[in-house]
This record gives structure tokens, C-alpha cells and sequence, in this order.
């Protein structure tokens, strides 16, 4: 039986009734990125301010 993997950090809390007509996350709010980190999605989420949606700072 196959499990997800688990993260340290919570998953984003997107607004989805921002996200309800959005193409790019499907209404989602957030997306998968290719490291299969989810992060808010970038065309429907308004900005967090510090400039980084995602979950991890680049190291």
C-alpha cells in the first residue's frame, strides 16, 4: 500500500473562492510543483507579501 509523502511543513490554506474559475489550478488553489511540493497557486492566490507562495525557501 503506497502513502504520501510526509512533509514538515503544513499545506498551504488557499482562498477558493478565488480559485473556483481558475484554469491553471482548476479550482484548486494550489498547485504541485515538479519537486511535488503543493504551493498557492500563482494566477488566482493573492501574494503572501514576502514574495514566496511555496512551502520551502530556496536553499
Amino acid at each position: 500500500m503506497a502513502y504520501g509523502a510526509h512533509s514538515p511543513f503544513p499545506p498551504p490554506h488557499p482562498d477558493l473562492g478565488l480559485a473556483r474559475d481558475c484554469a491553471q489550478c482548476l479550482g484548486w488553489g494550489t498547485v504541485v510543483t515538479r519537486d511535488g511540493d503543493h504551493e498557492l497557486c500563482r494566477t488566482c492566490q493573492p501574494d503572501q507579501g514576502d514574495g514566496e507562495s511555496g512551502l520551502r525557501s530556496a536553499s
